[in-house]
Formats: C-alpha cells, structure tokens, sequence
C-alpha cells in the first residue's frame, strides 16, 4: 500500500490534459512571436524603407533648421553691414537703387515690346520668381553695393 501511495504523490505531479493543452497553447503562441519577429528581421525591403524614411525625415528637419539659422544669419549680416555703413554711403546706394529700379523698368518695357511671345513668357515666369522672392533679392543686392560703395570709399580716403 505504500506504493499506491507514493504512486498517488507521483500522480499529483502529472499535470492533466487541460494543463497540457494550455502550455501547448502558451509555446505555440511564443513560438508564432518569435517566428514574427526573426521574419520581419530578415525583411530587409521593408527594413529599408523605414530607413530611408526615418532618414528622409531628419534630413527634412535638418533643412528647416539650417533654412532657418541661415535666414536669421543673412538678417543679421543684412543688418550689421546697414547699421555700420555711413549715411552718406547708404544715401549713394538707396538713390543707385533708385536708379537702377527706374533703368531696369525702362529696360524692361523696351525688352517687352520687341522680344518674341516664348521670351516673354519666360520673362513673365522670372520677374513672378524675382518677386516672390524681393525681399532676400533686395537685401542681397543692398548689402552688395554697399560693401561696394564702402570700399571705393576707402580707396579714396
């Protein structure tokens, strides 16, 4: 009878089917995750792709941000060269501007009434551009003949 009893013990530690079936359940669903995982791992098209748009997003952001520190620097060169240029020096060059602005206008009609349609067309699509973009364009070309009219200043000098 100790053997049936100790046969009973050993029963005890045998789980019953309904736990088998359940850690057969549980180790075929980790075992699917895994499978899942080492495939989308060996994808290496779609590894790719999201690489390249995770990239494609920092160089976008990168962009901004250089667009922007470069705009704030042209400002504040824009700006240094306009408060250290003398007033007699950016008179010249607001009135060379002015002149410029009046000739380029002129320049501009006459070019207009004797160029062919296509030319005037792709003169139309330049001038929108040149517009759209005034501002950068006039500060540019500012700071440019100031610096000139500076440096012709101090030749003379």
């Amino acid at each position: 009878m100790t053997q049936d009893k100790s046969h009973k013990g050993d029963e005890a530690a045998v789980p019953s089917p309904d736990e088998l079936r359940k850690q057969v359940e549980a180790t075929r669903e980790e075992l699917g995750e895994t499978v899942e995982a080492l495939a989308a791992k060996t994808d290496i098209k779609t590894r790719a792709a999201e690489k390249t748009t995770a990239v494609r997003q920092q160089v976008a952001e990168k962009t901004t941000q250089v667009t922007a520190q470069l705009k704030d620097k042209a400002t504040h060169a824009a700006h240094a060269v306009q408060d250290r240029t003398p007033e007699p020096v950016r008179a010249k060059a607001a009135t060379a501007t002015g002149q410029i602005r009046h000739q380029a206008g002129h320049v501009a009609e006459l070019a207009r009434d004797k160029a062919p349609e296509p030319v005037r067309v792709k003169a139309d699509q330049g001038l929108q551009a040149a517009r759209n973009h005034r501002t950068p364009l006039l500060a540019g070309v500012g700071a440019l003949l100031a610096l000139l009219l500076i440096r012709r200043a101090r030749r003379h000098q």
